[in-house]
């Protein structure tokens, strides 16, 4: 199954109504709806959704697509997933509220530049709105 972050979905959807006392700079850029962005290749199937709320206002204020290479997304994306789901397993040290459910997101699959532009750009969302460090 190569299945990529339906659980990002959930877990941005989850951590989007669970942390709405949340205040800082990240959480003032949101409006009242939530941002929902979907990425879907049939071929690999996979699929990112991400619904976080404020992502797309934040997105358009970061790094234009092809400012970083593919490679570097991958590597970056790779070493943040791989604490991400390292915390998901360490519920007792790390907030089980923001750190709900793990990513599948293996080395080697060519997910494309797009999901990994994404990815990227939501931990970077992600270790901001909530304060964390993925390194």
């Amino acid at each position: 199954m190569k299945k990529i972050v339906y659980t990002l979905l959930l877990a941005t959807f989850i951590i989007g109504c669970a942390t709405t006392n949340t205040k800082n700079d990240i959480a003032n850029t949101a409006g009242n709806a939530s941002d929902t962005v979907r990425i879907a290749n049939d071929s690999l199937e996979f699929e990112i959704i991400i619904i976080e709320p404020g992502f797309n206002n934040w997105l358009v204020t970061q790094q234009p697509r092809g400012y970083y290479v593919q490679p570097y997304l991958e590597n970056r994306n790779l070493m943040r997933v791989i604490e991400y789901n390292n915390r998901v397993l360490e519920s007792s040290r790390f907030d089980p509220n923001i750190y709900l459910q793990q990513i599948n997101y293996e080395r080697g699959i060519d997910y494309g530049y797009e999901v990994n532009y994404l990815l990227h750009n939501w931990f970077n969302f992600f270790e901001r709105r909530y304060k964390q460090k993925l390194r």
